[in-house]
């Protein structure tokens, strides 16, 4: 009830504004349908059906999706205006019912409120959890891990091909167990990995509800709530063993944790609980730890491999780059046995290579914000409560900034100072401002020393039995965007 109280308040605001103001005030409008608005304009692509509008009506459109005012940002200019200029007006996070559901009220950071409560949560993750020491400390984690990955596809060398995107997959699910509580899973313990997928996917969809209140029952009727119900419950299940083992474990209960050798962040969350040290006023309380680890799962299992599938998608349609890289990786490494995570910085061209997979398949494609007071924005006036789809996408495709910039080319990163740290504002994957992703650092080593090994031990190429598949780009509807097809290849152990 009170989400339909929000929208109708925000879009009587909208009215008001539009009986008092001269078409001139408003952004451009594309012509909507009654009740629907512009939804009949959306496909299932969100980030291409918005860059499709952006391209007729300009880098800044309001929509309307039922009820509720949309404004759609298509311009370095106006992100940069957005998420620094006047990013405190705009650092709310606008309200969704399927998000509520599944990240426990969003008590979560990605999903929460802009407030105390946000700030609290977010200091946690920036100072205990994702910190350059914390991630440094959990290397061993991925050095095991990777390891194990390469072992696993020598295992099957003489077998068939390797159905390398699901191997990417469970390879950062395993990494984020450990790091986050303290062991890797089996199958049978959790089901995370299509949990996840799931979750993800309807992170990215927009339910009736939220639009047109009053139409909410759709949700029911075509099967969304019962998905995020289902959803919401496998995972929350396997948390609440989780944290039960930990405190079992804690208190020397024969919690099967017992012989871990290192702090994971269930274990330093529950100390936060214990000590209370941010303030009298605040109690990390048990659904707050779920949240937080429900974001880290997220944040880093999903992008992660989404990042390294894109990455691979790329190089294996293109035979040249791909040996161009490997012989840089394989040239830094030497005689070496393994690859150290110090190597990286002298591997230019893979950095350039995972820059640009970035730059043409931000992780989260669409970044939402939402403003908490009356502004203006490139001259037009913006009530309270508006929400915003910057397209992070659209904009690093933008041919202002980016020559030819829908092909695939590492090498414009190899001379260019732009970087991806949300002070450049027509290449954002991560965001930027108050908003901008507070675990960049922590996936991007993954990324980068996933890669270096997969190309350093081994050649690889296409199976002719689904070459169609591995070479088509397409994509996955969700918050986070995925290649649709699944990176089936072969692969060789490369023998210097």
């Amino acid at each position: 009830m009170q989400l339909s109280i929000t929208n109708h308040q925000l879009y009587e605001r909208w009215l008001t504004l539009l009986r008092r103001r001269n078409s001139g005030d408003l952004p451009p409008s594309p012509p909507k349908l009654p009740i629907v608005g512009n939804f009949f304009q959306l496909g299932p692509l969100l980030h291409r059906s918005l860059a499709s509008l952006s391209a007729k009506y300009g880098p800044v459109v309001l929509l309307h999706l039922g009820s509720v005012p949309v404004i759609v940002v298509s311009s370095a200019e106006l992100a940069e205006e957005v998420m620094k200029t006047q990013d405190c007006t705009f650092s709310d996070r606008p309200p969704s019912s399927i998000a509520s559901r599944l990240i426990y009220g969003s008590r979560d950071v990605a999903f929460a409120s802009y407030g105390p409560y946000w700030r609290k949560m977010r200091k946690i993750c920036v100072l205990r959890l994702l910190s350059i020491k914390r991630v440094q400390e959990f290397r061993s984690v991925r050095e095991e891990e990777v390891a194990l990955l390469l072992s696993n596809i020598r295992q099957r060398l003489s077998n068939s091909p390797v159905n390398l995107s699901e191997m990417l997959v469970n390879l950062t699910n395993d990494i984020i167990c450990r790091v986050a509580m303290g062991r890797r899973y089996s199958s049978d313990e959790m089901k995370s990995c299509k949990t996840l997928q799931e979750a993800m996917a309807l992170l990215g969809t927009l339910a009736v509800k939220d639009f047109i209140p009053w139409l909410g029952w759709m949700d029911e009727l075509s099967g969304l709530n019962g998905r995020v119900r289902r959803t919401f419950g496998e995972f929350d299940s396997f948390l609440n063993r989780v944290l039960d083992d930990h405190i079992r474990c804690a208190k020397g209960d024969g919690g099967i944790n017992g012989d871990q050798e290192q702090v994971d962040f269930v274990d330093i969350l529950l100390a936060l609980k214990e000590k209370d040290e941010f303030g009298i006023d605040f109690t990390l309380e048990r659904e707050s730890i779920k949240a937080i680890i429900w974001d880290m799962f997220a944040g880093a299992t999903d992008t992660s491999s989404s990042t390294l599938k894109w990455a691979m998608a790329n190089l294996i349609r293109n035979k040249p780059l791909m040996r161009k890289v490997q012989e840089e990786v394989r040239q830094v490494v030497g005689s070496n046995t393994k690859i150290k995570e110090e190597d990286i910085e002298r591997m230019v061209h893979l950095k350039a290579v995972i820059n640009e997979t970035l730059r043409l398949y931000p992780p989260v494609p669409l970044l939402l914000r939402q403003s908490r007071q009356d502004s203006m924005l490139h001259g037009y006036h913006i009530p309270v409560g508006t929400r915003f789809f910057i397209n992070a996408w659209s904009i690093a495709r933008d041919p202002k900034y980016w020559e030819k910039p829908n092909d695939f080319k590492p090498e414009r990163f190899l001379n260019n100072c732009v970087d991806f740290k949300g002070q450049d504002f027509q290449y954002i994957p991560f965001g930027a401002g108050r908003r901008g992703c507070p675990g960049m650092s922590f996936g991007l080593i993954i990324v980068y020393y996933t890669l270096a090994n997969l190309l350093h031990y081994f050649d690889w190429d296409i199976p002719e039995v689904n070459k169609e598949e591995v070479l088509d780009l397409s994509e996955t509807s969700g918050i986070t965007v995925h290649k649709k097809y699944d990176l089936v290849l072969t692969a060789k152990t490369y023998k210097p």
